[in-house]
């Protein structure tokens, strides 16, 4: 049940509320789901000018690095539709609360971590808290929250928050990292579910799906299995090769549970994933676009993060400073990024942003071994702006044309692509960095390889939507 809002009326004669405000309550309810999305967000980030520093200490190799990134993405995009559906079966808010003291607990873990493998436990319990609250915190916005301006207010407010938690944890980051210590990121995360983990229980109201959609577990263990195996296979190839056995034989068995995720999907009565939705032409290209903009800009990130401290000598606060102005620009586009929707339409936003962000990732390749944090400094946020464009953009794409009765499965496929591309695309190209004759040519080679990918996919997505437009 929605909570109680306030209408104001400005005429006699108004049929409509012309203003919705959100009463005291409202309020409250709103900073603790959006408390618990900035929570997330910041995870994703606060670590990642850390790492140099907790490999050191926690004995983590260059190539190995990765998995402290891996680690937490894995599971939090792995279990994401499974939980989701978990929380329609037994209650949002039940769920919400169990993720969040997972989260916490799991976030001790990785802060009092003895060696490389309870920190990495500590990381992939996180995630797996991550894959409960993003879920359940965005379901109990949307069903706690009317449909209309309210609605559109508290995703706006969602929405924001969720990009300051990213730019927040690249600035605490390093500032944390240099005055207290790496494990300092992880504490800050205790605390903060600890205290949204107070507020919660009093003023989250329950809700579930009262048709009680029946749970896809195959549907589930597939996709989940498929892309542990797979993105295990391929990291592992990256640091010792292809030639080992364990290799192939990971990589052939990822490849069939994620066959056998769609034939199982093609069949379910409840699936996870709707594949006739995954046929319509702007799901499918404008998804694709979502998944290249974050898989390749979050490599971007990673292998920048190495660079300007490994390469160039900053510390983890100068480099957390660079991020934050990446953060500023990002913000600055988001604020833009609906007016050019309104003026271009989303299809040509989408491309445009993709390509610039293809452009100023290209632009990285100017970066030289003895300088370059100024370039690097202003063509990362350059291609966050466009990254962000991307972001928007995509959404809109996704969930443009479809029914009412279909914007639950399109949106699910937004959040699924979001959480698949942080999940792939430091192992599928970041750890190309650590693994070339250098770390400047390792950082070179991505940077190449990733320009390349976000350009072609632009092309193609530019074709195939306007094919769309045509028909």
């Amino acid at each position: 049940m929605a909570i109680d809002t306030q209408t104001t009326i400005t005429g006699p004669h108004t049929a409509a509320p012309v203003e919705d405000r959100l009463t005291g309550r409202a309020k409250l309810v709103l900073f603790v789901l959006c408390a618990a999305q900035f929570m997330v967000a910041l995870d994703f980030s606060v670590l990642n000018v850390a790492l140099p520093a907790l490999g050191k200490d926690l004995g983590l190799s260059q190539s190995a690095l990765q998995w402290a990134v891996t680690a937490f993405a894995l599971p939090s995009g792995g279990f994401l539709l499974l939980f989701g559906r978990i929380a329609d079966l037994f209650g949002r808010k039940k769920l919400f609360l169990a993720g969040l003291a997972l989260f916490g607990a799991a976030s001790l873990l990785a802060t009092l971590a003895w060696n490389p493998a309870a920190f990495l436990a500590g990381r992939a319990l996180q995630g797996l808290g991550a894959a409960v609250i993003v879920p359940t915190g965005m379901s109990l916005l949307t069903t706690t929250f009317p449909e209309g301006p309210l609605r559109d207010k508290a995703l706006g407010i969602s929405g924001t928050l969720l990009s300051l938690g990213y730019t927040t944890g690249m600035v605490l980051g390093g500032v944390m990292t240099d005055t207290l210590g790496w494990r300092s990121t992880m504490g800050l995360l205790v605390a903060f579910a600890a205290i949204v983990l107070a507020l919660a229980p009093g003023l989250l109201p329950e809700s579930r799906t009262p048709e009680r959609p029946r749970l896809d577990v195959p549907g589930a263990v597939t996709v989940t299995g498929g892309l542990l195996a797979v993105i295990y296979a391929l990291s592992t190839a990256a640091q010792r090769g292809f030639g080992g056995a364990d290799v192939w034989g990971t990589l052939i068995v990822g490849l069939a549970l994620l066959v056998g995720f769609v034939i199982v999907e093609s069949k379910a009565s409840a699936p996870l994933v709707s594949l006739p939705m995954l046929k319509r032409r702007t799901v499918a290209w404008g998804n694709l676009g979502g998944l290249v903009t974050f898989s390749m800009m979050s490599a971007v990130v990673f292998v920048l993060t190495l660079y300007l401290q490994e390469t160039l000598g900053l510390s983890s606060f100068e480099t957390g400073l660079i991020f934050g102005i990446q953060g500023v620009a990002s913000a600055v586009a988001g604020a833009y990024a609906a007016r050019f929707i309104g003026r271009f339409g989303a299809r040509r936003v989408l491309v445009g942003s993709l390509l610039g962000q293809g452009v100023f990732i290209a632009a990285l390749l100017g970066l030289g071994s003895g300088s370059g944090a100024l370039l690097a400094t202003v063509a990362v946020s350059l291609a966050s702006m466009c990254h962000l464009g991307a972001i928007i953009s995509y959404g809109v794409t996704v969930t443009s044309g479809v029914p009412d009765e279909e914007q639950g499965l399109a949106t699910g496929l937004v959040t699924t692509t979001q959480q698949v591309g942080l999940t792939v695309g430091i192992p599928l190209l970041g750890v190309l960095a650590t693994t070339q004759a250098s770390l400047f040519d390792g950082v070179r080679t991505v940077l190449a390889i990733d320009a390349v990918i976000v350009i072609a996919a632009a092309t193609l997505i530019g074709l195939g939507l306007r094919a769309r437009a045509r028909a």
